[in-house]
């Protein structure tokens, strides 16, 4: 996929995200804003699965244990969605984790327990 196409995908997820934000507001489980986000993504027309199970390879043998990421957006943009507080620095680690061992470019980390959106998305990159 072009950086043109992966940036307009991204463009759609960042407003995806305002928009249910905004109908939502803070204070909900994650599972309810990856719902609902998932929902937001599908009446885009944008192909986006949840908890797609990843194996993890270990000096070149794959072994018997997967992790998961909550959403990935067109197989190239890795989303994990979060509801909390404070953002810790294990949280923006995982991302950055998964970014690399599924070798994706393109990451955000949206905590949408957070009175304005625009606090809570990061975007990382891998390589990008």
């Amino acid at each position: 996929m072009r950086k043109s196409e992966i940036e307009y995908f991204a463009q759609q997820l960042v407003d995806a995200g305002y928009r249910v934000h905004k109908e939502l507001g803070p204070g909900l489980l994650e599972s309810v804003y990856l719902f609902c986000l998932m929902e937001e993504l599908r009446i885009r027309r944008i192909r986006a699965e949840q908890e797609v199970f990843q194996p993890i390879f270990y000096r070149g043998n794959k072994l018997n244990k997967d992790y998961r990421l909550d959403i990935l957006v067109e197989n190239e943009i890795i989303v994990e969605i979060k509801s909390v507080e404070i953002l810790l620095p294990v949280h923006i680690a995982q991302l950055i984790s998964y970014l690399k061992l599924s070798e994706k470019k393109l990451g955000f980390l949206i905590n949408f327990n957070v009175p304005v959106y625009k606090e809570g998305i990061r975007r990382y990159v891998n390589n990008y």
